[in-house]
């Protein structure tokens, strides 16, 4: 079969890269049946409905919107058309331990170069030029680097890229934590800084000062939410794969990857379709040219495929770094809580002992924990019942099942209910809410066992590999089997690697990858009038 050919493809999992996968693969002409184990779709990006409230169980930062608009433009639409967004101002809190005065982020990159000055001296100058590094290197990988299978590097080869080699190779070599203390001393700036590596899924030592460019999205881009939460954002690349013509079938586990001895030289296998188990619980066989797993890399590699089809066994596996766990607790309360804002982050000042806990040889719970803390209702009224607050807690731990899993009301494991207490008066105390843990009218935790049982999630990780140097652009794996010819991956465990972005840049390096495509930019859009910036 050629790169161009019409083909029957099945898409394993119904998270938004499979989503963005399946929709992208038919608007480009294929027949596309879309796979999802469970019966509601979003994957990591979940939603919880309970007495009124309504909780994001997974991604809450809406960054980088300039992938987004991409995305939606070359389906002739846009953001704007697709979701009502607002730009958060603050973007987020920070609170400090020890600290009595917490640090607003504000939305523009010019009041948070005078926040930097009013809390060191210099550092207002030091912010600007790190941002402007940050600005350069964004540019450079989104045109470079994000949207590139890797398939070849002879697009690498040329001047803008080349002249860059000496800067880039020092990015990838020093730590984020490095790099930014050489711009300011205060250590709440260079946690600040810092802090971006644990979207990443990885810690500010073990991330490569590359990632910095993450500084240019919060700082100086601004923070965005979707009203009605990140479920609109799934129902509108869901609704764009069904445009389309996708057919989406839910509750349809897949227990197997289907192949047959290969006719042509080269791959030793070719994918001839699934099998799967659905609501009637009956196994179900479903023949197609090519299968995507947007699924977790891990469970489609070691799970669904033979030993002798498997590109990533299980002993390449224990060579990886593992992103981090983590216990969500969702808790409606009763009243407002006006100490926090849409988006809190709270900072131990050891942060070496504490990522060191989490990604150490011999990890464990850190204690006290840096954590974030989302408070939706803060900017979105239909997300709580009038008169109360929705917090979404989030601790990262070791990624380790064997912590537990989480309950309804307390009916978790002891450790991750134990977890959740520390969290809940910490966050009491550091934001100077005495009464908070009273005012607990709806409580659910998730733990790294949900995350493997639910999610199939590689070591009941929350996020993926992590981004440090080894699992970084491709050295963190192809997006096509080399064992299997016709079988592709897409999602946040494959390239380009975490978060919704980049889930949503892996599906249009999917669809390049069987196009034969190696460019390293975005697609070529359709024209567009000019649209309607976020209010």
């Amino acid at each position: 079969m050629t790169n161009t050919e019409s083909s029957r493809i099945i898409v394993i999992g119904g998270g938004i890269a499979g989503l963005a996968s399946a929709a992208l693969l038919a608007r480009d002409g294929h027949s596309v049946t879309l796979l999802e184990a469970r019966h509601e779709l979003g994957g990591r990006a979940g939603v919880w409905n309970a007495e009124g409230f309504r909780f994001d169980t997974g991604p809450s930062w809406y960054l980088m919107p300039e992938v987004f608009d991409h995305f939606y433009r070359l389906f002739g639409t846009s953001s704007a058309e697709q979701l009502d967004l607002v730009r958060l101002d603050p973007g987020y809190r920070v609170f400090f331990e020890g600290d009595p005065s917490p640090v607003d982020i504000k939305a523009e990159r010019e009041e948070n170069i005078r926040l930097f000055e009013s809390l060191e001296p210099g550092a207002g100058a030091a912010l600007a030029r790190y941002l402007d590094s940050a600005k350069d290197t964004y540019d450079m990988a989104v045109h470079r680097f994000l949207y590139s299978s890797f398939a070849s590097f002879r697009p690498f080869l040329v001047p803008d890229v080349l002249k860059r080699l000496g800067r880039l190779a020092r990015l990838l070599l020093q730590p984020l934590d490095k790099f930014a203390a050489g711009y300011v001393r205060d250590l709440r700036l260079r946690q600040i800084l810092g802090y971006p590596a644990v979207f990443l899924g990885s810690s500010p030592d073990q991330t490569p000062s590359m990632y910095h460019l993450m500084s240019h999205l919060d700082l100086a881009d601004g923070v965005l939410y979707p009203q009605g939460g990140f479920s609109q954002l799934i129902s509108s690349v869901a609704d764009l794969a069904v445009r389309e013509g996708v057919r989406v079938i839910t509750d349809a586990r897949v227990t197997g990857i289907l192949t047959s001895p290969n006719p042509d030289a080269g791959k030793a296998h070719v994918v001839t379709g699934v099998s799967f188990v659905g609501t009637d619980g009956l196994p179900t066989r479903l023949e197609a040219d090519r299968v995507v797993s947007a699924a977790d890399l891990h469970h489609t590699e070691t799970q669904l495929l033979a030993a002798n089809e498997q590109t990533y066994p299980e002993k390449w596996w224990k060579g990886r770094t593992s992103g981090p766990g983590a216990v969500l607790v969702m808790l409606g309360i009763t009243g407002e809580l006006p100490a926090l804002k849409h988006h809190s982050l709270f900072f131990t000042k050891d942060w070496g002992e504490n990522f060191g806990r989490i990604f150490g040889k011999n990890p464990s719970v850190p204690s006290p924990a840096s954590f974030y803390v989302c408070m939706p209702n803060a900017t979105d009224p239909t997300v709580a019942p009038d008169g109360h607050s929705n917090l979404f807690v989030l601790v990262p731990i070791p990624a380790d099942p064997g912590l537990g899993h989480g309950g309804i009301g307390g009916g978790g494991s002891d450790a991750i209910e134990s977890i959740a207490d520390a969290a809940i008066a910490q966050l009491s105390d550091w934001a100077g809410i005495p009464d908070l843990a009273d005012r607990v009218v709806l409580r659910r935790t998730v733990g790294p066992a949900d995350f493997a049982v639910d999610l199939n999630s590689w070591r009941g990780g929350a996020l993926g590999p992590a981004h440090t140097l080894r699992q970084s652009a491709f050295l963190r794996g192809s997006n096509a089997s080399r064992k299997v010819e016709g079988l592709y991956y897409a999602g946040g465990t494959t390239i380009p690697g975490i978060g919704l972005p980049m889930c949503l840049i892996s599906a249009e390096i999917l669809l390049k990858r069987i196009r034969g495509d190696v460019t390293t930019g975005p697609l070529p859009e359709p024209a567009r009038r000019p649209e309607p910036k976020p209010r």
